[in-house]
């Protein structure tokens, strides 16, 4: 580590220190008692402690997600919106998944289009294509169509077009390599233009300040949050990695106001996941959900909820195997943001872990 990552966390304008008010935003909070997210910062890392008559209250719909979908929110760059209906297609109704198909697939038919001309191009009412435009998170139509002749000039500006074919079992080794690398470098991009750096910057905060933490997964997303876990505890952090649903449940009791929970589901509904985050939310921890489906169960008990992209599933490639290029690229930048906020004694933790482990990547002498 250099003093580089230092001067950099400055100059990228992510000035917080541990302690300091984490940012407000969609699902940044939860209320006690109440039916949905808080609108007033939590302050410190984001978490809101368990009143004296109850616990907090999850959310109760995809509005308390943090999808950077909420109305203080600037609409997405033309270029993230075709990687927002990848993301969001899935948790659409069939008619909803036509309108964001269609202005995904031809953005510069569909920018000519009026509200009434998109509805009648996709078999829809125009109050489906306004839903649609604001779930992709534009406040009306006429901001998705701003967006769209954005999109379709900078495809006319000799942009390579994406490759979609699917693997096949008598693919040559080569071509498996060029599609594999394409849909992982589209999964990468996918994740980063719909990531809501509001909502990440209130995790970090939330992880570097935590008492403890505690990161749930199972899987391959087990193998993602052992990574986490192995990350946080070099720079100094108390972190730890729960796959077994019962010892999840157990260490999630333990926790309280001032620790943070990590819950990683690409599904958004897996049970042993969704039961721990469920108990670390209701202690008092603030929480955190990395998954594919913001709309999922998990996200009702995460006071951040950071989103991977959805990627398509094919026989030859598992959705295990898209979501985990999604997540390890979310796990690491939290870890950088934490890196960040925690240098001063982040960096010697790190360079004491280097040093211990030195000795067993040296050749033995005999």
């Amino acid at each position: 580590m250099t003093k580089n990552l230092k001067d950099s966390f400055s100059a990228a304008g992510a000035g917080r220190r541990p302690g300091a008010a984490a940012p407000s935003g969609p699902g940044t909070s939860r209320a006690p008692g109440g039916p949905g997210p808080a609108t007033s910062a939590a302050g410190g890392s984001g978490a809101s402690s368990p009143g004296a008559g109850g616990t907090r209250s999850p959310a109760t719909g995809p509005s308390g997600t943090g999808t950077g979908t909420g109305t203080g929110d600037a609409p997405p760059a033309p270029a993230a919106l075709a990687a927002k209906v990848r993301t969001l297609s899935p948790s659409m109704t069939r008619s909803m998944q036509r309108v964001a198909e269609a202005v995904a697939g031809d953005p510069a038919g569909c920018a000519a289009l009026t509200v009434t001309g998109l509805a009648e191009l996709t078999g829809t009412s125009e109050a489906t294509v306004v839903r649609t435009a604001r779930l992709l998170g534009y406040p009306g139509y006429r901001d998705l169509r701003l967006a769209l002749a954005g999109l379709a000039a900078q495809q006319q500006s000799g942009r390579a077009p994406a490759v979609t074919a699917d693997i096949a079992v008598d693919d040559p080794i080569a071509d498996v390599v060029a599609k594999l690398a394409h849909d992982e470098q589209q999964t990468l991009a996918d994740t980063a233009a719909g990531l809501d750096t509001v909502q990440l910057g209130a995790a970090v905060t939330a992880l570097a300040t935590a008492r403890r933490i505690d990161i749930y997964g199972v899987g391959a997303s087990g193998l993602v949050a052992q990574d986490l876990a192995q990350k946080l505890l070099r720079i100094g952090l108390v972190a730890h990695a729960h796959s077994d649903p019962h010892l999840a449940v157990t260490n999630a009791v333990q926790l309280r106001s001032g620790d943070a929970a990590v819950a990683i589901s690409h599904s958004g509904s897996t049970g042993d996941i969704v039961e721990p985050l469920r108990v670390a939310f209701d202690h008092g921890a603030t929480t955190v959900a990395i998954t594919g489906r913001p709309d999922g169960p998990v996200s009702q008990y995460a006071d951040h909820v950071l989103t991977t992209s959805t990627a398509r599933e094919t026989d030859l490639r598992p959705a295990a195997m898209s979501s985990r290029t999604g997540q390890l690229l979310v796990v690491d930048c939290l870890f950088i943001g934490v890196m960040q906020l925690t240098y001063d004694a982040a960096a010697p933790a790190l360079a004491a872990s280097y040093e211990a482990l030195a000795h067993r990547h040296s050749p033995r002498t005999r």
